[in-house]
């Protein structure tokens, strides 16, 4: 489009608009009332009627100067004028064209100014058709949406040919901020008036589709709040024709179908029936019909009567317990023969057992497998930290937010009343002034007793008798006696590296390689790498740690796969620090060294066996007895009877009678960080004691273990299965351990039994006969 722009000079008086802009071809009224514009108006009807309006930059101010003003304005006509009351005067203008201050020629009493008129002519040609019908269309698109301008004003705008006259006709029409004003104003180009007015007409097009958006939101609000009101009044009116106040009988009538349906005990049915009765009374409005609402909906969600049917096949639940856990012979057993017994005698009561071990052996994840092999609901309930009563009783139902305890909880959610229940972690509830939860778990886990569990909230008979209760604990010492006299306990040990292997291979790895999005194919980790991580990377009875060094190796593995485009990989011992890093542990291996004063002693951990070296060291003193590594009262109660039973002794043992008044012995047990104690380290430390007396010195092939008394008796310990393991680990195959513990050796696996020699002590006397050597 060629352009054509005609400059005039021209000389008028300037009357400055606020909050307002005129285009050229815009008819506009507007009030004044300034002293000075009233005189510019009248100068302007002696000068034709011509005058140049032009806009504040800030619509505040009373009395603008030049700085005040924009310098691009609108040459305009005065059409009418009208005098108000009060001094002002309405005036009817029609914009001519724009025009630039060239020089303000006079201030007072008010502006004059010369101006350069430019009136635009263009040749129209493709380009500015293309923006004329886009500009259209928005504009069409606009009076659509606005609601605020007539549609006539398309026609009009319709039949404009000008490309620039259509810009400022259209600019007249839509809500735009006098920034944006002006700076169509000041476009002098007809072609770059209209283009800043498309982006602009745009914006705005956006603007109110998104106000049109959240109207409608709003709208069907407010139209569905209408609605709903007028058909709670209309359901009112006709409820009140029909006697029914509030629709109070119809949900009166469908609590009574549920109650009638549900298969409820007599008490219970009763209870519910009173409870109905009144709701019934008191009206739906009342704050308390709220509570009673919710207690009847407990009443009726709980299965007082819904049982699920017992699987009873023995050789399945065999299969699903030995396919989805490896080891844990006892407990398996123990399901096996409830199954059994069931099978003959369909009315006993469920037992309560308590699985006791270390972490990470399976307890949880075993009793998952006892509810599948049985087909019963599962649910579990974690105790660990559980320190208030009403947890398992719940609150009575005058509290405000009362609800059942957990264990009414948990039957809901189970849907029958012969769920496979766990209660996890029974070893470390607590206690406080809301009271002790152990105490209320007597109830519970008694047979005799929980036929007829009353929770605080529901206060009826729930029967309890049919559910397997199935506990797991890491330690039996810190669960109260009382309770640990209601279950039956299992004793779940750690596993041996043969299991862990078979475990890992089996299980574990398979499971890592799938959840990492890999084939069977594309990871193999040999036999003797495996055992390097059982042994050298994790040290736990469990598999957890295991089961996250193997997820760690197939993160490396995955990662390989991707960038170095590899099907396979392979790991062996030699590439295997490269995926897992340098070793984490070490396992104390004997030096089988024979030592004045150090003995290897056994010990047991919640982590498995370890072996537990003893120091012994004999200086000039005055019968000081030291001890350092961080002993326990126990232990060192130990270490003080065994000193005495050497002072007792002193003529069997070959010892100097005045020991006691020259030396001074210190024993210390190393890793001194880590907290022991324990009676089963007594043989030990005597057995080290009379070495550094003696002067002679210990087989460094022999392990021991076993309590010791002041007469030299040695006493039984536990954990023996783990401590044999610790032994084999270390090299040793020689291990003195308490004549009482021999029913304990057929609990090693016999892969480990048969590679270790055994010697029973009942006396000190034998411990020390087979490990001192005489010089």
């Amino acid at each position: 489009m060629e352009e054509l722009e005609l400059i005039n000079k021209k000389t008028m008086p300037l009357l400055p608009l606020r909050g307002l802009s005129i285009f050229p071809h815009m008819v506009l009224h507007f009030d004044v009332g300034r002293e000075k514009s009233i005189l510019s108006l009248e100068q302007s009807m002696v000068n034709e009627q011509l005058i140049f309006l032009v806009s504040q930059k800030d619509a505040k101010i009373d009395n603008p100067i030049e700085e005040d003003i924009y310098h691009v304005g609108t040459v305009s006509k005065i059409k009418q004028i009208l005098k108000l009351p009060g001094d002002t005067i309405r005036v009817l203008v029609e914009g001519i064209s724009r025009a630039e201050i060239i020089e303000i020629t006079q201030h007072e009493p008010y502006f004059q100014v010369d101006v350069l008129e430019r009136e635009d002519t263009s040749i129209k040609d493709a380009e500015s058709d293309a923006l004329m019908r886009k500009l259209m269309e928005s504009f069409e698109d606009y009076v659509k949406l606005s609601n605020q301008i007539s549609p006539e004003v398309v026609v009009t705008v319709s039949d404009i040919e000008e490309p620039g006259m259509m810009a400022d006709v259209i600019s007249s029409y839509i809500f735009l901020k006098q920034a944006q004003k002006q700076e169509l104003l000041e476009a002098f180009s007809p072609k770059d008036r209209l283009n800043k007015l498309y982006g602009m007409i745009q914006y705005e097009l956006d603007v109110l589709r998104i106000e049109r958006k959240i109207g409608v939101k709003v709208k069907k609000q407010i139209d569905r709040l209408q609605k709903e009101y007028y058909l709670r009044e209309q359901m009112k009116a006709i409820q009140e024709e029909l006697g029914d106040k509030d629709g109070q009988q119809a949900e009166i009538e469908l609590y009574r179908k549920k109650i009638d349906k549900a298969k409820l005990p007599k008490e219970v049915k009763e209870k519910a029936l009173s409870e109905l009765g009144r709701l019934e009374k008191m009206g739906l409005m009342s704050a308390e019909s709220g509570v009673i609402r919710t207690y009847l909906d407990w009443i009726l969600d709980l299965p007082w009567s819904k049982e699920t049917k017992d699987n009873l096949d023995i050789k399945n639940a065999r299969d699903i317990l030995e396919s989805e856990h490896y080891g844990l012979k006892d407990v398996k057993e123990r399901i096996i023969e409830y199954l059994a017994i069931r099978k003959l005698n369909e009315g006993m009561k469920g037992p309560i057992l308590c699985l006791i071990g270390p972490p990470g052996v399976g307890k949880t994840s075993i009793v998952k497998s006892i509810a599948t092999a049985l087909n019963r609901s599962f649910v579990r309930m974690s105790l660990g930290g559980v320190r208030d009563e009403a947890e398992i009783r719940g609150h009575r139902k005058t509290y405000v937010g009362a609800i059942p305890g957990r264990i009414i909880n948990g039957m809901k959610h189970a849907g029958s009343k012969n769920p496979v229940f766990l209660f996890d972690e029974i070893d470390k509830m607590s206690s406080d002034f809301r009271g002790d939860p152990a105490d209320a778990m007597l109830e519970v886990l008694d047979p005799e007793q929980n036929n007829t569990f009353r929770d605080h909230y529901l206060e009826l008979p729930f029967d309890l008798s049919k559910v397997m209760f199935i506990t797991t604990a890491n330690n039996a010492d810190t669960i109260p006696r009382p309770l640990l006299d209601r279950m039956e306990l299992i004793e779940v040990s750690g596993y041996t590296e043969e299991e862990k292997l078979n475990i890992a291979q089996k299980h574990l790895l398979p499971k890592q390689i799938k959840e990492h999005g890999m084939k069977e194919e594309n990871l193999e980790i040999s036999e003797a790498a495996m055992r390097d991580i059982i042994n050298k990377y994790t040290r736990e009875s469990g598999v957890r740690t295991l089961e996250r060094r193997l997820a760690t190796i197939c993160r490396k593995a995955a990662t390989m796969i991707v960038e170095e485009n590899k099907n396979s990989i392979k790991v062996n011992p030699k590439n295997l620090v490269k995926f897992l890093g340098t070793p984490r542990y070490r396992y104390d291996v004997s030096e089988k060294k024979d030592k004045i004063g150090v003995v290897t002693g056994l010990a047991w951990t919640a982590y498995g066996g370890d072996t537990l070296p003893v120091e012994v060291s004999v200086a000039a003193g005055n019968g000081k007895l030291e001890l350092t590594g961080q002993l326990g009262d126990v232990m060192k109660e130990s270490a003080r009877a065994g000193y005495s039973y050497i002072r007792a002794h002193t003529d069997i043992l070959n010892i100097d009678k005045e020991f006691h008044k020259n030396y001074d012995l210190h024993i210390h047990v190393p890793e001194g960080a880590v907290p022991k104690d324990g009676p089963s380290a007594g043989v030990t430390m005597v057995t080290a004691m009379v070495s550094a007396l003696s002067n002679n010195p210990v087989r460094g092939d022999v392990a021991m273990t076993g309590e010791i008394t002041l007469t030299g008796r040695v006493l039984p310990i536990g954990g023996l299965k783990e401590k044999a393991l610790a032994a084999k680990r270390a090299g040793i195959n020689t291990i003195i351990i308490p004549v009482d513990n021999e029913r304990d050796i057929q609990d090693i696996p016999d892969n480990v039994r048969k590679k270790l020699n055994f010697i029973l002590a009942d006396n000190i006397d034998t411990v020390l006969k087979n490990t001192i050597l005489k010089g």
